[in-house]
């Protein structure tokens, strides 16, 4: 519901509105003086100004993404952008609204005619800078900084951006940080995990032959160093060591202080899924000791964390039967139990990716079968015990499977895989409020970063 309050008369729309613009500095040409703009409001106001200065004087914006890199034009128009069909009037409203938010006493200063401000209150509650901002859900937020001269601004991805984390600068592409240390040799199907500032990497497959060994980069120097680790013995009664097998197709999550890996497959595999807990303090491996009926081996399942349990789904057993099973693994009591799920669950798959929401939504995407690889996306509902397919909203990402997804906050980011015939350029977010779909970043045909994952699970 919208109100009009007027504390004196003066100049009506579209007037007010370009009164306005012209104290804010926007002179009518499309690079208005974006250095003075910028040293006189902070930096997320002087981008929304703009954004809405070319709605309301240009209307949507239609013109094609900036094909050169600049930080400062890519954010501008993404702002603009992101109105969408915004209508003109509303635009110049919000315009006058933020300016007066920012210096009430605007109008005075302009007019020599008027003796004190025109206050001009839109009371659309969905017509302020916050909303707007969350209007661009389906991209990383923006964050504008400062230049340390005080100079013209430039912008940032936050979303994209690991801030603090060495000196790498990154806006929405793809770079190759300046590692030291002796890296891990090359492999797939390993697991990783994030600790803080460190990042490790256990096992996979190098050539066929499957790994145990453990790494860690740290993100702050990007320095990689191996982690000579140790096994503890299987009981005080039995002093023998532990068997840490070498395996590929696992997941690692952290826990409290560990990093467990679950489930992968090994040379000699064994018929329930097995786990194992590194603990970073100690730097020791254990075997997990589980209780319940365990779910059948397999590798290319995903594993997501929900508060303390663990929840697993999918997956290929060494006789390449796929699964589209759930199964709970409660850590506080280490007790395993099957999900008797309602609704229909997404095909039989491995290699897919799934990610939790509100801890109550499991959202399962992609992943391959023996003869074809998904794009499909479907939601679990862990109150419920209940499957949906919700409609997606925006430009669906193309089929894959092998694909890495990350989550932060709302915003669920997924990179690499591919199917049989080529790699996945692009890089992908999905809002998991909306359910929309975005392109944030693409990549060339020959980059890493777009492998061709094979549709068999191998």
């Amino acid at each position: 519901m919208a109100t009009m309050a007027r504390a004196n008369s003066g100049p009506a729309y579209p007037e007010r509105f370009y009164a306005a613009a012209s104290y804010a500095g926007f002179d009518g040409s499309p690079n208005s003086n974006t250095k003075d703009i910028a040293s006189r409001f902070s930096n997320d106001v002087a981008l929304i100004l703009y954004a809405l200065y070319q709605q309301a004087t240009v209307g949507p914006c239609t013109v094609p993404k900036p094909s050169s890199w600049s930080p400062v034009e890519h954010s501008k128009w993404k702002s603009w952008q992101q109105l969408g069909n915004m209508v003109s009037i509303e635009a110049m409203r919000l315009f006058v609204k933020i300016l007066e938010e920012e210096e009430p006493g605007w109008y005075s200063r302009a007019s020599n005619s008027v003796s004190e401000p025109v206050i001009d209150v839109q009371m659309n509650h969905n017509s302020n800078v916050e909303p707007i901002i969350e209007n661009r859900n389906s991209f990383a937020e923006t964050k504008i900084i400062s230049a340390e001269n005080g100079g013209l601004m430039e912008t940032q991805d936050k979303d994209v951006v690991s801030e603090g984390l060495g000196s790498i600068v990154v806006y929405d592409k793809w770079i190759s940080p300046p590692v030291i240390g002796q890296r891990p040799k090359a492999r797939y199907q390993h697991g990783a995990a994030v600790v803080q500032d460190k990042m490790y990497i256990y096992g996979g497959n190098h050539n066929g032959r499957y790994l145990n060994d453990l790494h860690v980069l740290d993100l702050r120097s990007w320095t990689w160093s191996k982690v000579e680790a140790k096994v503890v013995p299987k009981s005080v009664e039995s002093p023998s060591l532990v068997n840490i097998a070498p395996c590929a197709g696992h997941s690692l999550i952290p826990w409290e202080n560990k990093l467990l890996s679950i489930a992968g497959h090994t040379k000699v595999p064994s018929e329930t899924i097995q786990g194992k807990a590194f603990d970073l303090q100690t730097g020791t491996w254990s075997v997990l000791n589980t209780y319940g009926k365990a779910p059948v081996s397999r590798a290319g399942q995903s594993v997501t964390l929900v508060g303390t349990t663990l929840v697993i789904f999918g997956g290929q057993d060494a006789k390449r039967t796929l699964f589209n099973d759930l199964h709970i693994l409660n850590l506080e009591t280490m007790t395993w139990n099957e999900i008797d799920a309602v609704g229909a669950p997404p095909s039989p798959r491995a290699d897919h990716a799934a990610a939790i929401h509100a801890e109550r939504y499991l959202l399962v995407f992609g992943g391959g079968s023996h003869a074809t690889c998904f794009n499909d996306l479907h939601v679990f509902d862990l109150q419920a015990m209940e499957w949906s397919r919700p409609t997606q909203q925006g430009e669906i990402p193309t089929p894959r499977a092998g694909h890495a997804s990350v989550t932060v906050g709302e915003n669920w980011f997924i990179v690499g895989g591919g199917d049989n015939k080529s790699g996945a350029l692009e890089t992908v977010v999905l809002n998991m409020s909306t359910l929309a779909w975005s392109v944030v970043a693409s990549v060339e045909g020959l980059v890493p970063l777009a492998s061709e994952k094979c549709c068999n699970g191998d």
